[in-house]
């Protein structure tokens, strides 16, 4: 009987290999995507086929799943047509003739539907404490509604100070709502000051349930990465941030502590980040959510306000948003382009741009960190370094523990700043928000802090580079072939 067994698996597991790679094959040639993209995927398939088919059915596709699917379609009308009734208020920044880098923002407003909104106050926030201080300051002067959605929630230290704060707001009849992804939140969605919070009248929602007996239905690793929290509809924030004191967040990793800014936005683009939080909120609970209307907000136009486009992005939007949009500031740069970002594995299109902007001129400075939590992302963002050091970009390490800070600077003046990473798992598969600002005063304050990330770290030399031993360069190609999928 075994032996039958036997013959029959033996059949059997070749013709399922057969059937079912020519079949993804197929389906890879005729899928629009980036070619290393489909590279990536023939080569896991053919290489180690039954590896290859399982994973690609698993995490081939970027499906929401029926039930978000469907979902998406129904809210995606609403959220647009809300979105796009601010084009109703009198001072868009579009309308704003010094605007500059009038292209990326048209290409976001026509993407996504959401305008430039002007009437701002935007001020950085580069340190753990001064976060969850400015955070917990905001908290206790609520009145009204708190919003928040976060990737990673982590108890300890400055946190639970925070915790403190969001329960004292809920006794005194705040409506707090909190979103957060089920992987990256997984041990606080488990623990007790998880029951505790909701114990004392806080919704909690877990976004994007990791279910392994779905996994064939939808992707399993779709992430919940946005970082927002909106108070009383007025004042908000954004970054690359998660809800963690770094003093007490992966120690065991010996990379240091995480480094990370914050936004504190006081102004009529809250609004926008609330609508972000909102949608994806009716997308886990299918509740009805009463959206707020703006104009009233925008009236007074104080001369000194910052205009801010909000750019969300996930599976349900447009896959190419984030790819265009970067492309499109990378070659809008005249002088100088700044990036930082923990993770480095652009596509062959950015990295290539980011080269063609130094040979035509441009001051490019990429500042990543020195250690890196993720073994694979450090190896594949390497292979990208030749072609960037023999372009003339400056590859800067920083040495001062894990520089999580995603920020783009522009001319000193057009800054992206938000929870995007430079991968393909950024640009396709997490949920993530970016603001973006034209703006000269603001453009200032983030060179300064990127100034800084600059005074700690050191600056890669190309001939020593260039000298590394061979193993390392196979396992630079190595990891890189597999970085569409990273």
């Amino acid at each position: 009987m075994n032996i039958e067994l036997s013959q029959i698996i033996g059949y059997l597991l070749p013709a399922f290999v057969w059937v079912f790679g020519i079949g993804i094959t197929a389906r890879l040639a005729f899928k629009k995507q980036a070619v290393s993209v489909t590279l990536a995927w023939l080569l896991i398939i053919f290489m180690i086929p039954v590896f290859g088919i399982i994973a690609y059915l698993i995490l081939g596709e970027i499906k929401l799943g029926r039930r978000r699917g469907e979902s998406f379609k129904k809210l995606a009308p609403l959220y647009t047509e809300w979105f796009s009734s601010f084009d109703q208020c009198s001072n868009l920044t579009l309308s704003n003739e010094k605007l500059r880098f009038k292209p990326l923002f048209a290409l976001s407003r026509y993407r996504v539907g959401i305008p430039c909104v002007l009437n701002n106050e935007l001020h950085i926030l580069n340190s753990a404490e001064s976060i969850i201080q400015t955070m917990i300051q905001d908290i206790e002067q609520a009145q009204k509604t708190i919003y928040m959605t976060f990737y990673i929630w982590s108890d300890g230290g400055l946190v639970n100070d925070l915790t403190s704060a969001l329960i004292r707001a809920a006794k005194r009849g705040v409506r707090i709502q909190i979103l957060l992804d089920s992987v990256g939140s997984k041990r606080f969605l488990g623990g007790r000051n998880y029951r505790y919070l909701l114990d004392n009248g806080i919704r909690i929602e877990e976004a994007l349930h990791a279910n392994l007996f779905r996994m064939f239905f939808r992707r399993v690793d779709l992430r919940q990465h946005r970082k927002i929290m909106v108070i009383d509809d007025n004042i908000s924030y954004t970054g690359s941030m998660n809800m963690v004191d770094p003093r007490y967040f992966k120690q065991h990793a010996e990379i240091g502590q995480w480094v990370d800014i914050m936004v504190r936005i006081e102004g009529p683009v809250s609004l926008i980040l609330q609508g972000v939080h909102s949608w994806d909120w009716q997308m886990e609970t299918n509740e009805d959510v009463a959206l707020l209307p703006q104009c009233p907000l925008l009236q007074h136009k104080p001369d000194d306000s910052h205009g801010v486009q909000i750019l969300p992005s996930d599976p349900g939007f447009p896959q190419d948003l984030m790819t265009q949009s970067l492309l499109l500031a990378i070659s809008s740069a005249r002088h100088s382009i700044t990036i930082t970002s923990p993770y480095f594995v652009p596509s062959s299109t950015i990295a290539e741009s980011l080269a063609t902007a130094s040979i035509r001129g441009v001051d490019v400075k990429l500042i990543l960190p020195q250690k890196n939590d993720s073994f694979l992302v450090e190896w594949a963002s390497r292979t990208f370094f030749d072609e960037l050091l023999e372009a003339g970009v400056k590859i800067y390490r920083f040495e001062n523990g894990l520089l999580h800070t995603k920020s783009i600077l522009i001319d000193s003046r057009l800054a992206l700043v938000g929870t995007v990473n430079m991968d393909a798992r950024s640009f396709m598969l997490n949920f993530e928000v970016t603001m973006i600002v034209d703006d000269l005063r603001f453009g200032q304050e983030v060179e300064a802090l990127q100034a800084s990330y600059l005074a700690q770290s050191s600056l890669m030399d190309a001939h020593v580079w260039y000298r590394r031993p061979i193993y390392k360069r196979f396992f630079e190609r190595l990891f890189f072939l597999f970085s569409p999928l990273l």
